[in-house]
């Protein structure tokens, strides 16, 4: 009976698939599954559907919902106050910081800035970290995007390779950094050179992002380090990171409706089925999981809600960065120097250093720009972040809030637009839309696995966006992201 016990326990632990595959699909609300699935072929997004096993109620447990953000928290099960990625930009020590920005090293395949990356900026392991470290550095571990962040940040500290698109190079090329890498592979040489005789790609610039083409661009290189990399191929289990982006730089541009982004999401099915095709042939259909999901999703345009007699506006931030400061001056009857470094994702970073010179105390500061900010249009809370815990603010909000919260990378204040208000101008055109808010429109996000041992079907069970990395760990038997907070979801790994 001890045999076998033993004999049923190890092949268990023995089994693994040969390539994991993380999909992020930037911007993706969860309802464009079902209001695209009849437009959709029966071998992309249908196949996800209709083979795999879907968690219809995955949402996000942080504030702010951004790009940045959701691919750290996806890969890590952690969000910013512990894995320390706090927004596409922020401040660090009151330093302006971009997420990924590492001035210590230099591009790799261009000679523009575009390379300066890694991610030294993140606090904690991702899957890929995990699963390098237990197959003591063995499995390969890439990561693919147009955007540099999408790229570098899902695919970890101990990533063999990271490729972005560099569009400030002409023509436009997949580059790396030196952190990975002091040259690039001659395979990756050969694709940029293809890619530069792409004249229907080129003609876009550096406005590739605005057409699905670039969709199609990121599943051909995904495919290609799939086959010159020959992931899946080896004694160890492979990861491959691919973030599509152009739905999110689309969605900006023109919002949730509309030929545009009826475009983005049709060429994408048929690049998936590309990229499915690809997987089944080098690696074999059971032999691999793939997973796909979002890092936040968007809201309907506020001039489209309007139109249709629904509460929606614009919150502008350039003019009420002004408007803070003036209040802030009013407070204290005086004319004063800049209090407000930046406002980033509904937070406000102060000015510590220009506070204290200016012998403010910074509790008081903070209070008199929460007072303007609860008495202004369309503004439903405000709260200093060091006092979310005990403030008088719904549950679901406090608890975002504080999973959000890294006292050194937050910022000083948070406040909450009513539904349907978002920032307007620098992240949106007229026509576009933006993210950022707990709303089920932002936080909303599709997950569907497939492949290797995971059961045809779906749940409308909360699970969070948290819960990817564990789940992934749990069916490789590796230990989990060293920040993970999320949960197995357990009708996968049964």
């Amino acid at each position: 009976m001890a045999c076998t016990m033993s004999s049923i326990a190890q092949a268990f632990f023995g089994e693994k698939p040969k390539l994991v595959v993380g999909i992020v699909v930037d911007q993706m609300r969860w309802d464009y599954l079902d209001r695209y699935y009849n437009q959709f072929t029966n071998d992309g997004f249908r196949r996800l559907i209709n083979e795999g096993y879907s968690c219809d109620n995955c949402l996000i447990n942080y504030l702010p919902t951004v790009t940045a953000i959701g691919h750290t928290s996806i890969y890590t099960g952690s969000t910013p106050a512990m894995h320390g990625i706090c927004g596409n930009t922020f401040y660090i020590d009151g330093k302006k910081t971009y997420c990924t920005q590492d001035d210590s090293v230099k591009s790799v395949g261009s000679n523009t800035e575009k390379g300066q990356e890694s991610p030294r900026n993140l606090l904690a392991t991702t899957i890929g970290d995990q699963l390098r470290l237990h197959t003591d550095f063995k499995s390969k571990v890439i990561g693919v995007s147009y955007k540099d962040r999408a790229s570098i940040l899902p695919a970890g500290h101990s990533a063999n390779a990271a490729y972005w698109l560099d569009t400030k190079a002409k023509p436009f090329c997949f580059i790396t950094s030196t952190y990975y890498m002091q040259e690039l592979p001659e395979w990756v040489k050969d694709f940029n050179k293809q890619l530069a005789k792409d004249k229907e790609a080129q003609k876009h610039g550096k406005d590739i992002g605005l057409s699905p083409l670039c969709g199609t661009i990121t599943t051909d290189m995904a495919i290609q380090t799939l086959q010159n990399e020959q992931l899946g191929k080896g004694e160890s289990t492979d990861m491959l990171c691919v973030s599509y982006s152009q739905t999110d730089v689309i969605g900006h541009e023109w919002s949730t409706r509309g030929t545009h982004t009826d475009e983005a999401y049709l060429q994408l099915d048929k690049d998936l089925a590309r990229l499915f095709k690809a997987l089944d042939e080098q690696v074999g259909k059971n032999n691999y999981l793939v997973f796909l999901t979002a890092d936040h999703g968007a809201a309907h345009n506020w001039r489209f809600m309007q139109e249709h007699k629904m509460n929606a506006g614009p919150w502008r931030e350039d003019p009420e960065t002004a408007a803070i400061e003036a209040a802030v001056a009013r407070h204290y009857g005086r004319e004063l120097k800049s209090v407000v470094s930046g406002i980033y994702d509904y937070r406000i970073f102060l000015n510590h250093e220009s506070i204290a010179e200016q012998q403010l105390d910074l509790n008081d500061v903070k209070k008199a720009i929460i007072d303007y900010l609860i008495t202004s249009p369309h503004v439903q809370f405000a709260v200093d972040f060091t006092q979310v815990a005990t403030s008088s603010i719904p549950p679901i909000l406090r608890d975002r809030m504080l999973m959000g919260y890294h006292p050194r990378r937050s910022g000083d204040i948070i406040f909450v637009p009513e539904a349907g208000y978002y920032v307007y101008g620098k992240w949106s055109s007229p026509v576009g839309t933006t993210h950022g808010e707990w709303n089920p429109y932002d936080a909303h996000i599709p997950l569907l696995f497939m492949g290797w041992k995971v059961p045809h079907g779906a749940t409308s069970r909360e699970v969070h966006i948290t819960d990817i990395a564990p789940t992934v760990c749990q069916l490789l038997h590796i230990q989990q992201p060293n920040a993970c907070v999320g949960e197995a979801i357990t009708e996968i790994t049964k």
